[in-house]
Formats: structure tokens, sequence, C-alpha cells
């Protein structure tokens, strides 16, 4: 009873919580129209007081216009203050903006055409409408063009990293500053001789409608013609150098992101999946070159064109012009809104294509694991999820962009009917020509087109900045594993001491691998590592090759910390041969030498010969020169060892490991490779087996469990004392034994 009243009584409050909240909404609203009624009634009053102030004579035009303007603004703030109660920045940048720009339009007419504007001499309704939407449309543009500086924090930063993406990925262009300004110079030529054709085409229409004289007709038909020619010259010019500068830069971008990506630690790897990355390499590259550089030039080429179209509507007339740019506010309104959206479904699009990249990459890397558990059906339906879930965002992207096309479309027909009314009056009245009409025509239709491309094109460039962001991101990120060391002594002992380390690894915080582990590698000492799967030995393995960083203790070598020996140096002298050794297409003698271009071919059949992997290279058509294939696949796996092992020893490493190697050797093999590593006396040998004739002929045996060392010493000693080893051996090393 007592939870049923409970339940009860937090229900009610809830109600009333609501109630009380849409009440609070409701006055608000109430307020804001009261505001609105009373703000219009006022500014109306005014309006046509200031009509009758001018028919008295009691004060100038001039005068009348900012005293007019004066009183709009303080009237309109009174009354914002004392029904609203609060008077946001934006709401005063807005009224400003009002107010003043009847002021400042009349002013200004005046002073460069010489003659008042209809509405300025006598002021009625129709005067007044079309004054608030001018004024109305001017103030939504101003606000879309400057944004509030005090917007919320996530979007104000969000458009500023945007901005700075953006200038970043031009100053990568840098190279190619030379292409882009030839493009430029064509560009401009081109948009010049193209802007010309319209106001002849004019002339040509004047000159068949009025009294024809043939040495004008064809000067105008020669100017179209050489207009059109050096227009379509240019244009093709300023293309292929853009298209050049694209490639460079794309070219530049994969380079730098692929560099950026070897450079990070093996954790990384291991918690990025690798349809990201091949994602990020293929498609953003190409989208953040591509569109960009495309971008800025469509949008040179637009706002030339638009300030040169704009000068020559001017010139044939100034009224329709400035009533041509009234669409203008309208148009950055609805782009701004369609950016918005837009912007953030095209994320989420990219996200969805690399996690889909991610499902075939598994698929492919494990169609025996899938085949091998009839799983076909399973993978096949997480394909077509990640694909319905891209088309579902694709869907809605689109739609969005339908809507917005359909609301351009319209603002367009709309502003073309009202500016072929307002034409046709100025032909009547003998303010224009036919044949200036018809090129006013043309220059409206390109305007508005040119018009509405500013207004999307730095929304568009904005939006292709959503790859480069991913692109930067992996670029600058700081491999978590330093690279930065600079110690490489001439001579290297090969002493390895491990200290007090503890190490998780990244995927996995809450599992600790090593927990307080000391050991000691002795050069000229052979080392094994021993114990049950799983309980860190491969892990020292990775920690002495610097995979991964311990995250207490440390590691030296020679008294030294790893990471303050340089990177190349190290790795030239720790070498590692795992149990599955990785070969890559090309030549036996490519991979042999993979990394030491510098090798001879002496050196590399020296190591080969003691990896025992001579002969069967010279029963090859094309011995060293022979290609593996990829991944090694025309090698067996006992071959592909031994050309792994010869690529470890040709570097003459003084520390050398070999991570259960002997699995894949015959017993002939496994004893060439032995004689050969006896034959280097000075070298720290580490090695990790589960064949006891290994293990047994080892200086130091190392138990590992539990991430710590059991126990330690010769095969014979462990043996005396019946402890871990002496029961790891019943049950682990076998003569044919194995992980």
């Amino acid at each position: 009873m007592k939870s049923k009243r409970l339940v009860l009584h937090q229900s009610r409050s809830y109600e009333d919580d609501s109630q009380w909240k849409m009440a609070g909404n409701t006055e608000t609203i109430i307020h804001k129209v009261v505001a609105l009624i009373l703000a219009v009634s006022i500014d109306l009053s005014l309006f046509y007081a200031s009509d009758f102030v001018v028919i008295r004579g009691v004060l100038g035009h001039f005068t009348r216009l900012w005293v007019s303007a004066a009183l709009r603004f303080l009237a309109l703030t009174a009354v914002t203050l004392l029904i609203l109660g609060d008077f946001k920045p934006i709401l005063i940048r807005f009224i400003t903006v009002y107010s003043l720009l009847p002021a400042v339009f009349e002013t200004g007419t005046k002073l460069f055409y010489h003659e008042d504007t209809q509405c300025g001499q006598l002021a009625d309704l129709r005067c007044w409408l079309m004054s608030v939407g001018a004024m109305v449309g001017a103030a939504l543009f101003w606000e879309i063009t400057f944004p509030d500086t005090n917007e919320s924090a996530a979007g104000k930063e969000s458009k500023q990293k945007s901005r700075a993406l953006l200038i970043r990925v031009l100053r990568l262009s840098k190279p190619d500053y030379p292409l882009m300004l030839g493009a430029l110079v064509f560009l401009s030529l081109a948009v010049i001789f193209e802007m010309f054709i319209p106001f002849y085409t004019g002339r040509v229409i004047d000159i068949l409608g009025g009294q024809y004289q043939q040495s004008e007709f064809l000067y105008a038909l020669l100017f179209m013609g050489l207009y059109s020619v050096g227009s379509s010259v240019s244009a093709g010019c300023r293309g292929g150098l853009f298209m050049c500068g694209i490639s460079s830069l794309t070219c530049r971008i994969k380079v730098n992101l692929f560099e950026a990506f070897t450079k990070q630690e093996i954790g990384f790897f291991e918690k990025t999946k690798t349809g990201e990355i091949t994602s990020r390499l293929s498609r953003d590259t190409t989208l953040m070159g591509r569109t960009v550089c495309l971008n800025v030039n469509v949008l040179l080429r637009t706002f030339i064109k638009t300030v040169g179209m704009i000068s020559l509507m001017m010139s044939l007339s100034s009224k329709l012009t400035f009533l041509v740019l009234m669409e203008t506010p309208i148009t950055g309104l609805i782009q701004n809104t369609y950016d918005t959206h837009y912007q953030r479904l095209s994320l989420a699009v990219q996200d969805s294509l690399a996690s889909a990249n991610t499902a075939v990459n598994e698929v492919v890397s494990g169609i025996r694991v899938i085949r091998s558990f009839k799983t076909e059906k399973l993978e096949f339906n997480r394909y077509d999820d990640r694909l319905m879930d891209i088309r579902a965002l694709k869907m809605h992207r689109d739609m969005i962009r339908y809507v917005y096309l359909l609301a351009r479309r319209l603002t367009g027909l709309v502003m073309q009917v009202v500016m072929l009314y307002y034409g046709r009056l100025f032909i009547r009245s003998g303010h224009m020509s036919t044949g200036s009409l018809v090129s006013f025509i043309i220059y409206q239709s390109d305007l508005g087109r040119n018009i509405r491309t500013l207004t999307y094109i730095f929304g568009a460039m904005l939006n292709s900045v959503g790859a480069a962001g991913k692109v930067f991101e992996y670029q600058d990120r700081k491999p978590e594993v330093s690279t930065d060391g600079k110690l490489k002594p001439d001579q290297l002992k090969g002493h390895v001491n491990f200290h007090g380390v503890n190490f998780t690894y990244p995927t996995d915080q809450n599992k600790t691998v090593l927990q307080n582990l000391s050991l000691e590698l002795k050069p000229g000492q052979m080392t094994a590592l021993v114990g049950p799967s799983g309980e860190g030995k491969s892990t020292c393995v990775s920690l002495l090759e610097r995979f991964y960083e311990p995250q207490d203790g440390e590691i030296l070598l020679d008294n030294e910390p790893l990471k303050s020996y340089d990177h190349r140096y190290l790795h030239k002298k720790v070498a590692v041969v795992s149990q599955d050794p990785v070969l890559f297409s090309g030549s036996i003698r490519d991979n042999i030498t993979y990394g030491l271009p510098e090798c001879s071919l002496k050196e590399i059949q020296e190591a080969a010969r003691k990896a025992n992997a001579h002969d069967f290279i010279m029963q090859l058509h094309k011995g060293y020169d022979a290609e593996v294939g990829e991944g090694g696949g025309q090698l067996s796996k006992s071959e592909k060892q031994r050309i792994a092992i010869a690529r470890a020893l040709v570097r003459q490493p003084q520390v050398l490991i070999l991570d259960e190697i002997t699995s894949s050797l015959d017993v002939e093999s496994e004893n060439k490779v032995q004689q050969a590593l006896a034959n280097c006396p000075n070298q720290t040998l580490l090695v990790i087996a589960h064949k006891l004739k290994t293990i047994e002929k080892a200086d130091q045996i190392v138990v590992i469990s539990g991430g710590r060392v059991e126990e330690r010493g010769t095969h014979e000693e462990l043996m005396d004392k019946k402890g871990s080893y002496y029961k790891l051996r019943e049950n682990l090393f076998t003569d044919n034994g194995g992980d």
C-alpha cells in the first residue's frame, strides 16, 4: 500500500510539474505575441507620423529619415524591455538593422543616383510592408553571415574547428600554390569573358528590334564569338590546373596519413578496426582532397562572377538589381538550415561506411573460420544490417536535400515572376529597353544560381572538412609508445633486465598480465621461458620489442632504458622470430633484407645457410629472386619459418628472440639452426618453446605463472626441486609438443 501511495504521489507530482511547465510556456508565448502586436502598431504609427511631419514641412527629408530611425529604435527597445523583461544581444542587433536600414537606403540612393525613391517621398501601407520585408530580410542575412559571438559553446567550438580544419587543408596545399595561382588567373579570364556574353546578347536583340545596322550587328556578333572562345579556353585551362593540384594534394594527404599510421603503437591497431583505417586511407583522403579544392575553385569562380554581374546589372537597372538582391537573405536562411542537418548526417554516413568496411574485412580475413562453423548466413545478415543502416541514413539525408532543393527553386521562381512584372513596368515607362531586360534576365538567372552557390559552397566546404577532421585526428595522434630515443652505442653487450614490471594490455585494462616481474638475460647465454599458455611469456617478448610500454617498472638494455635507444638501432640489435612469421609480397631477397637494403648477396646467403634455407632457395627457378606471393603463400610453413630466421640473422642482432619457432621446423633444420646459434657466443638468446630437448639446452630456464617468475635455474636444478617445472615437464613438454 505504501509503495502504491508513493507511486501515485510521484505521478501526481510529475503531472503537476508538467502542467506548471505548460502554463509557463503558454504565458511566455502570450507575452511574445503581445510584444509583437504592440511593436507592429507603434512602428506603423511612427511610419505615418514621419510622413505627416514631412507634409507639414516641420523637418527636412533626410532629417526626418534619421529622426524616424532613432525613434523607431527607442520605441521598439522600450516595448521589448517592458513586456519581455530581457534584452538578448540578437534582439538588439535585429532592432538596430530594422530601424536603420530605411534611412541608410534612402540616403545612399540620393547620394549615388541623385533621386528619391517613391516610398521615400510618400508613405502608405504597401510601402510599409515592402520596407518591413526588406528590413527583416537584411536582419536575417546579418545573423546568418555574422553569427552571434555568444552562441552556445558547443556550436561555436564546432564552427571554429571546421574553419580551422579548412585553413589547415589550404595550408597543406602550399606546394601546389603555383598551380592554384595559374588556375586563378585562367578562372578570372573565363569569368570576365563569360560575363559579357549576355550583355552582347541584349545588344543583338536591340539592334534587330530597332533600325538594323549591319556594322553594329557584326561588331556585336564578333565580340560574342571572341568572348565565347576565350571563356571556353580559359575554363579548360583552369579545370586542368585545378585537377593537377587536386591529384597532388590527395597523394600528399594519403602519404602523410599512411606515415602516421605506421608510427602508431601496436595497441592502436588492436583497438582500431581495419575497416576504419582502410576507409580513412581510401575514401576520406580522396573526399578531403577533391571536395575542398573543387569547392575553392567553385567559390572563387562564383564570387568573381557574382561581383562582376552585379556591376553590369547595376548599369542596366539599379532598381531591379536591389529587388533581385532581396532573395539573398531568404536563400541564406534556407541554406544555413540545410547545412546544419546535412553535415550531421554526412558524418553519420561516413562512420556507417567504415563500419560496413570493417565487417567485409573481418569476413575476408576469417573466411576459413566462417566456413568451418557454417556462419555464412549470420555474416550475410550482419553485413545486410550495416547496409540497411547506411541506406536509412542516406534516405534521411536525401530527403532533406529534396526539401531544400524544392524550397530553393520556389524562391527563385517567385523572384523571377516579381522581376518580370517590374521589368515590364520599366519598359513601359522607358527606363529599360527590351534587349536590356533580356540581358538582365540572363544575368538574374545566373546571379540567383551564383548566390545560392555562394551560400551553399561555404557550407559544403565545412561539410567536406568532416572527412578532413577524421584524417587529421589520426595524423595528429601521438603514439603512446615513444620512438624518440637517440642512443646508438658502437658496442652493445645485450644485457637485459626486467625490473618490477607491471603490465596490462590496452584492450583489457582489467586484467594484469605481468605482476612485479623481474628477469635477467645475460650475454652469451640462452634463456628459456616456460609456463602455461596465457601466463605472460609472449608479453615479455612484446615488451622487449617495445610494442607496448609497461605501466610500472622498467626494462634495461646494458643498464639503459629501452626507450632511450634509437628506434631503428634497437630493432636491428633486438630481433624476433615468431611462431607464425609474416612475409611480404616480393622476392626472397627482399624479405631477407627487409629494412636493410644495403645488405650484400654474400651476407644474405650466409644468413640463409645458418637458417638452413640456402639449399631450398637455390632449387627454386629464380633462386633468391623468386617471388614468395602475397603473405608468403607460395612457400610452405617450414620454408617461411626459415626465411624469417634468415631475416633476423642477417641483422647480426645482439639479442635474438625465438618465439616457438621449432614447431614448424623438421629435425634437420632445427639442428642446423641451433648449431648456427651456438656459433654466436656473445649473443643473448631468449627462447619460448614446448619441446623438451630445446629447453634442456638452455643456460637458464624461467618458469612464468600468473605474470610472475615462479622458478628459475638449469634443467637439472629445477628437476631436483620437483616444483612447477617438474610438473610442467610431465604436462606440457613432449617431443612433438606445441602450444
